[in-house]
């Protein structure tokens, strides 16, 4: 990988130690900047971040990682850093799905045989809608494995891009603007509910949005990513491991991390941004700490907030007019073992038949720990289920509301988990956490989580650029190409590297 080194040191602000920031704090500092790093929470990792309880270690937000193979973006980054990666096993399979009223689950494999199998199984006559998805992943793996600039903003952008086509790129263009339910119903499997609704369950943990919605050149990598020769991986020990990792390489190249410092505003010289206002929660003093670049971690809503006055009216227009992004309810459980059936899959997802007020559509997704991944005491386990869920449902309301309203989904989602799970009195540890948790703990507006969305208009060549329209500001994150993941944030992360490096 190109190693550049500054001629002279120039200073960057990191702003948010989630996975993203710190990616690009990490490299920056490897390739000879100088990298401060300032966060709002207690601890580094952002969504992908853990609490403990009672002996417990749970993961607040994501709770598995790609990119960890060779090639991958996980692998290549830490192999650049001169780090280890962190231990951690493959997921197999990837997940179980349980439609509604069903008892056998849809195994996603990432054996690719087996997946092949159970696609025929599970939806007959869906094969060519399923060879068009893998088509397109791998015309769409190889375009992002030569690191195109999406979407492009200047010239160099621009060169990154046409050196990252080939002639089989051209055969994703006529998808450009097609999302997964055009291509059911060009395949023929439009009107296979059974299928819709696996995949709606399914691209909701990716894109944030139904089939309808999403991307089909999206749809195309997320749901293949899980497969051969990619997959999806549990770490062990928590995702915290993740960021740790980060944090170790970036102090050992010089740069700096300050957890529970805020970063209040970002200013600018003429129309460069130059500094931010920091403040320390602990003692209260706030400065102005100048920087050459200002690499912020954080949403494209949060990014408008921080500029004030100083955010252009088009891109503070384009913001407004955003879909509403979505937030998540989240249960965490520690357990006794037998609570958990045995070969119980490490991820799992249930739709419920029937009226609920959990989540947007009466859906979990569930995690659970393994026998010795450093997550719980011995002979106990971690359930971790969450949904997604309305952020405007728990915007406004009174304290005492929230707090009835947190019981009931608390409530509801304990008795659905215990149709899978043996829960009765088996319960040692319960936690639960809403879109105000998120809020407070990762300083998300309204703790939205997972990123934009990805319809049409705000993925890839359409999406929100890594450079802002202010000199000198970049944003990463799951605001950004290619959206939501530690892999994909960390993407995003290395772009922005690389344009910084291409500006001396």
């Amino acid at each position: 990988m190109l190693n550049l080194v500054p001629a002279k040191q120039k200073n960057v602000v990191v702003i948010g130690a989630g996975i993203g920031g710190l990616t690009a704090a990490a490299l920056l500092a490897r390739r000879g900047y100088g990298v401060k790093v300032f966060d709002q929470a207690i601890v580094p990792g952002g969504c992908a971040s853990t609490f403990s309880r009672r002996g417990f270690t749970f993961d607040v937000g994501a709770t598995q990682v790609a990119g960890l193979e060779p090639g991958g973006i996980h692998h290549r980054i830490f192999e650049e850093l001169g780090i280890a990666l962190p231990e951690a096993e493959l997921c197999e399979p990837a997940c179980a799905v349980f439609l509604p009223g069903e008892t056998e689950p849809i195994n996603v494999w990432r054996d690719g045989a087996k997946w092949k199998a159970e696609r025929e199984r599970q939806f007959p006559g869906s094969d060519r809608f399923w060879q068009l998805l893998a088509d397109l992943f791998r015309y769409s793996w190889a375009f992002q494995g030569r690191d195109p600039i999406l979407p492009p903003r200047n010239l160099w952008d621009l060169g990154q891009l046409i050196q990252a086509l080939r002639p089989d790129t051209l055969l994703t263009v006529p998808h450009t603007f097609s999302t997964v339910g055009d291509a059911l119903r060009s395949c023929g499997v439009g009107s296979d509910r059974r299928l819709r609704t696996f995949l709606d369950m399914q691209l909701k943990l990716y894109s944030q949005v139904n089939a309808e919605e999403t991307a089909l050149l999206y749809a195309a990598t997320a749901m293949a990513v899980s497969q051969e020769p990619c997959g999806l991986y549990h770490l062990t020990g928590s995702m915290q491991v993740l960021s740790d990792r980060l944090v170790e390489a970036l102090e050992r190249d010089g740069g700096s991390l300050k957890m529970r410092h805020t970063v209040e505003a970002i200013s600018l010289d003429k129309h460069r941004a130059n500094s931010v206002t920091v403040r320390d929660q602990k003692t209260g003093n706030t400065w102005v700490e100048e920087a050459d670049h200002v690499v912020a971690n954080v949403t494209v809503q949060d990014l408008v907030r921080l500029l004030g006055d100083h955010a252009p009216q088009g891109y503070r227009q384009r913001v407004a007019k955003l879909s509403q992004c979505s937030g998540a309810f989240v249960l965490y459980l520690g357990v006794k073992a037998e609570a958990v059936p045995e070969d119980c899959p490490p991820h799992l997802q249930f739709l419920y038949d029937g009226d609920g007020i959990i989540g947007e559509n009466n859906s979990l997704f569930v995690s659970v720990s393994k026998e010795g991944d450093g997550r719980a005491p011995a002979g106990m386990k971690t359930i971790i289920a969450s949904s997604f869920t309305d952020i405007s449902a728990w915007r406004s309301i009174s304290e005492s509301d929230y707090e009835h309203k947190k019981q009931c989904y608390t409530d509801e989602a304990i008795d659905r988990l215990k149709g899978f799970f043996n829960l009765e009195d088996n319960i040692v540890v319960q936690e639960s956490g809403t879109p105000r948790t998120f809020a407070k703990y990762t300083a998300r507006e309204d703790g939205i989580v997972g990123g934009l969305g990805m319809r049409i208009p705000t993925f890839g060549p359409f999406g929100f650029a890594n450079r802002t329209p202010i000199d000198g500001l970049w944003l990463v994150g799951d605001s950004t190409h290619p959206g939501e993941g530690t892999a994909g944030v960390s993407y995003s992360a290395l772009t922005v590297v690389r344009q910084i490096g291409a500006e001396g």
